[in-house]
């Protein structure tokens, strides 16, 4: 197992301190998305440039999941009505 790290970043880098580790890659990556599913979600987070870079051990960046990608920020302000 290797260990990843998830960068919150919005301008300025928050480190999950300890990293956690995952069987692959991709199973990291699926928890960014995860992550950025709960960011999402939470109306605390007023930043709709937000995104997790997912860093490995070797601290290259492998993955960067965008909380926001592909969302009008109109739209994910409030329900749309028809």
């Amino acid at each position: 197992m290797r260990t990843y790290y998830f960068d919150v970043k919005d301008g300025v880098p928050k480190r999950h301190r300890g990293g956690l580790q995952f069987p692959t890659a991709a199973a990291a990556i699926e928890h960014s998305m995860e992550m950025a599913r709960q960011l999402r979600g939470d109306p605390r987070v007023e930043d709709f440039d937000l995104y997790i870079s997912v860093v490995d051990e070797s601290g290259a960046e492998i993955h960067r999941e965008h909380v926001y990608k592909g969302l009008d920020r109109q739209k994910s302000e409030s329900p749309s009505r028809a």
